[in-house]
């Protein structure tokens, strides 16, 4: 007796309704974030000393900020528009 697949179909219809979980906002802001890293790691090369005002200030905030754009970008998410139509009704 054969078998019936419709687990395996119902499976694929489930895979096809979900919505991406980045937006293109996300992916931008994840690209500024790296781009922020590269840049404070080169600034760090660059300058080359151990006590340079750019090594030791400027480079490590670049850093952080770009570690810190990145961990927004992936916590941020587009705001719902089902609060509007409360705030309209008041």
């Amino acid at each position: 007796m054969p078998r019936k697949r419709t687990r395996s179909r119902s499976r694929k219809r489930r895979a096809v309704r979900r919505a991406m979980i980045f937006s293109v906002h996300n992916y931008v802001l994840i690209a500024l974030g790296v781009l922020a890293i590269v840049i404070g790691y080169a600034v760090m090369r660059l300058e080359n000393e151990v006590d340079g005002i750019l090594s030791l200030y400027v480079a490590p905030l670049l850093i952080l900020g770009g570690y810190l754009e990145i961990i927004y970008a992936i916590l941020w998410r587009r705001p719902s528009h089902k609060g509007s139509s409360a705030r309209s009704a008041e």
